[in-house]
């Protein structure tokens, strides 16, 4: 059986506010070196550049779909 699509019915911006709780901006921006995460950061900035810049939205989603794993991971699932 297929691992389900851990993306599917998260919206960006709730993806990006898990991240940002999750990490934090500086570390965040560590992470995925890109300017909307180094200079005075905000979700609303940040959703406006990952929306139209694709290869920045890949990395994001990736980073998501490992802080998932390193969430269960440290839960014990």
């Amino acid at each position: 059986m297929a691992k389900p699509d851990p993306l599917h019915g998260v919206t960006l911006k709730a993806l990006l506010t898990d991240l940002v709780d999750y990490y934090g901006w500086e570390e965040l921006s560590q992470r995925i070196n890109i300017k909307c995460f180094t200079n005075d950061p905000s979700i609303s900035s940040s959703l406006k550049f990952l929306r139209k810049t694709p290869w920045a939205r890949t990395k994001v989603e990736a980073l998501y779909v490992e802080s998932l794993d390193s969430k269960h991971t440290s839960a014990g699932y």
